[in-house]
């Protein structure tokens, strides 16, 4: 599509993405955009991170990384996800979690208003998003009420909570209904904590009698557990090399972004804000922060 809409740029197509390139960054700001929210102050409730990730990839269905940077509609998306959801933070309280000088989150802030309206526009103004997490409480209180074999529900949480994180960095939440998506954490949890939960789907979801829901049912949730299992985040010496040829695109002498104003600031990655709490926790360096 870009380079259709551009053709006069044919002669520098070395520099253009592949469609598995600019997954590949997509994924790489996927992962940015969890583990800014992460450590967002004050705490981010976790409907507006999920807001947030549902923006960024609703987005990038329609749009390329080479016209619309990545780094700036992923903290557009939050700031839009703090507004959608209530979540009551200022401008400044937003950007004051940016790894910048006062001048920088002022310019950075700039950029958000900026693509704020044209998100808007690209998501079609529907701006509601339904996350797995409220399901996946009321799974928990019908299991505490209307499922006695289990004994303490509370047990699968700590693991659901894990399948809900993972799962989030796939493709699942375009393609299966949160409540589907909750339930599948739930028995998942169980599934590893050696607990049969079958009788829960025929008898308390009352699905024994529809067999072609609960086949539907069971073949989806196979289908999200090998999507998390088989999900990778781009090497980090991938990642370098892609960047490169990202910010090629961006610059103006191709003119690929669309938007008439040129963008200004934030030639690195520095800005966005400390690694997550789960990377310090495991001692890694992050990879995610140049």
């Amino acid at each position: 599509m870009v380079l259709k809409k551009h053709s006069r740029v044919q002669q520098t197509d070395s520099f253009l993405l592949e469609p598995h390139e600019e997954l590949a960054i997509c994924k790489y700001y996927e992962k940015r955009l969890l583990d800014f929210c992460s450590v967002f102050k004050p705490a981010m409730p976790r409907s507006v991170v999920g807001s947030a990730y549902m923006y960024f990839k609703r987005f990038y269905l329609n749009n390329s990384v080479m016209e619309y940077h990545p780094r700036i509609i992923m903290l557009t998306c939050a700031f839009l996800a703090c507004k959608v959801d209530e979540f009551n933070v200022s401008s400044a309280q937003f950007v004051g979690n940016l790894r910048e000088s006062p001048i920088g989150q002022e310019k950075a802030l700039e950029q958000i208003l900026e693509y704020e309206l044209l998100l808007i526009q690209q998501l079609n103004f529907h701006l509601i998003v339904h996350n797995p997490y409220r399901p996946f409480e009321g799974f928990l209180i019908d299991l505490k009420t209307r499922y006695p074999l289990l004994e303490n529900p509370e047990t699968l949480r700590k693991t659901a909570d894990d399948f809900l994180n993972r799962v989030a960095l796939t493709d699942a939440c375009l393609l299966y209904t949160p409540s589907q998506i909750a339930l599948t954490a739930i028995l998942s949890s169980a599934s590893r904590a050696g607990i049969n939960m079958e009788s829960y789907l025929s008898e308390s979801l009352m699905l024994k009698e529809n067999k072609a829901s609960l086949t539907q049912l069971l073949d989806g949730m196979k289908c999200m557990k090998n999507m998390v299992k088989k999900y990778e985040l781009p090497h980090p010496e991938e990642v370098a090399a892609l960047k490169q040829k990202l910010e090629k695109c961006h610059c103006p002498e191709l003119g690929l972004n669309t938007n008439v104003k040129k963008r200004k600031g934030y030639e690195d990655d520095e800005y966005i804000a400390k690694k997550s709490k789960i990377e310090e926790d495991e001692g890694t360096d992050d990879d995610f922060i140049d």
